[in-house]
C-alpha cells in the first residue's frame, strides 16, 4: 500500500463494514460499506444526526477498533491484518486525537499531559520532550501555563492543552471528534483555529467531527453520515468573485 502514501492518500476505507455481536441473534451492522480517501492537507468535516455512525467511523481510521470487512489503510499501510502491537505503534506516530471532553490527567501539569504520547513511545523521558512540549504549549497560547495542574485549568486552556498533546509525536492525521462541543462559542472559534492552522502550516490531515454547520462551513470538505453510510461529500463552493 506504499502507493497509496506516494499519492498523497494518507487515509483509505474501502467498502468497509463494521458489526457488533458477530454471529449471535442481536448482531447489529453500524457502518455499510463505507468508502473514503483522506489526503494529505485535507481539512474535512464530518456530520450526521446522533448515532449514524460518527464515531465508530473515527474509532476505525484511529486503529482503536477494527472493521468487520472491508479494507483500511493508513499512511500507507494495510492494517486490517496487522497484529495488536503494530496497530499500537502504528497509531502512536500517525494519528493523534482530541475529543469531546479533553482527558487530561489532572494531578498531571499542562506540560506533563503533553508529553504523554512521547513518553509512551519512547518509554522515559528526555530535554528534547520537555522543549517539544514547551513549543505546543507556547503555539497554542499556553507558554505561560506549562506548570500548572491541568485540574487548574479552564475548559477552553484544558483543551488546547489537549491539541496539543494531539500534536506531540507529528501526526499524520489528527481525528476530532466533536472537540468544541463542551465549549463557549469564543473558546470553540479557537481551538477551531488552531487545527486549522495546524493543517495549513503542516499539512496535518485533520478530520473533524462536528454538529455546528458554521464550522462545517470552514472546512475543504464534509462528509455526511446517515444511518452507517457516507450520503454525501461536500466541498464549499467558492463566493463570488474569488
Amino acid at each position: 500500500m506504499a502507493e497509496s502514501a506516494a499519492s498523497g492518500v494518507v487515509v483509505r476505507l474501502q467498502r468497509v463494514r463494521k458489526a457488533f455481536n458477530v454471529g449471535q441473534p442481536h448482531e447489529t451492522e453500524v457502518l455499510h460499506g463505507i468508502d473514503i480517501e483522506l489526503r494529505s492537507g485535507e481539512f474535512c468535516a464530518v456530520v450526521g444526526p446522533s448515532g449514524s455512525g460518527k464515531s465508530t467511523l473515527l474509532n476505525l481510521i484511529g486503529l482503536l477498533d477494527r472493521p468487520t470487512a472491508g479494507l483500511l489503510s493508513v499512511c500507507g499501510q494495510e492494517t486490517t491484518a496487522l497484529d495488536d502491537a503494530a496497530l499500537t505503534r502504528l497509531r502512536g506516530r500517525s494519528i493523534g486525537f482530541v475529543f469531546q471532553y479533553h482527558h487530561l490527567i489532572g494531578a498531571f501539569t499542562a506540560l506533563e499531559n503533553v508529553m504523554m504520547p512521547m513518553l509512551g513511545d519512547a518509554g522515559f523521558p528526555d530535554r528534547a520532550m520537555h522543549e517539544r512540549a514547551r513549543e505546543l504549549l507556547g503555539r497554542v497560547g499556553l507558554a505561560k501555563r506549562c506548570d500548572n495542574l491541568a485540574v487548574h485549568l479552564s475548559g477552553g486552556e484544558q483543551q488546547r492543552v489537549a491539541v496539543a498533546r494531539a500534536l506531540a509525536m507529528r501526526p499524520a492525521v489528527v481525528l476530532a471528534d466533536e472537540p468544541t462541543g463542551n465549549l463557549d462559542t469564543k473558546s470553540a472559534d479557537v481551538v477551531f483555529e488552531m487545527l486549522r492552522d495546524v493543517n495549513r502550516t503542516q499539512q496535518t490531515t485533520v478530520l473533524f467531527v462536528t454538529h455546528n454547520p458554521a464550522l462545517a462551513l470552514r472546512c475543504d470538505r464534509t462528509i455526511e453520515v446517515v444511518d452507517g453510510a457516507i450520503v454525501g461529500a461536500v466541498s464549499p463552493q467558492p463566493e463570488a468573485g474569488i
